[in-house]
């Protein structure tokens, strides 16, 4: 399937499921700080892969991509820190930061792609 718009790129569908995934989990979370933390990173690894695609330039897509995998990282960081403070259990933290890591390798697969 040829990608015409950024709801078909498959990390961008993948980072939508997770970023609602942690709005639901931390929602009434009352460490509010790192409740802010964890969904603007969630929400920036998608925001970022749909405003480089509409840049329509290769260039800043790749750009906007590495932007997107660094949130991710972030993301991934934050879920250690959730887990280390019992905001979440261990299985939710093994399907979170598993579900990050695949958002990670698909965004490197489509940086590859570009060069």
């Amino acid at each position: 399937m040829a990608i015409k718009t950024f709801e078909d790129v498959k990390s961008w569908q993948i980072s939508r499921e997770l970023t609602v995934e942690l709005y639901k989990i931390f929602n009434k979370n009352r460490d509010y700080s790192f409740r802010d933390q964890i969904q603007r990173a969630s929400v920036s690894i998608m925001n970022n892969i749909a405003e480089g695609f509409e840049r329509a330039s290769d260039a800043d897509f790749k750009r906007f991509l590495f932007y997107s995998k660094a949130s991710c990282g972030e993301v991934r960081s934050m879920l250690y820190l959730a887990k280390d403070l019992d905001y979440i259990v261990e299985e939710q933290f093994n399907t979170l930061k598993d579900k990050s890591l695949m958002i990670s390798r698909t965004i490197y697969g489509l940086i590859k792609s570009l060069n």
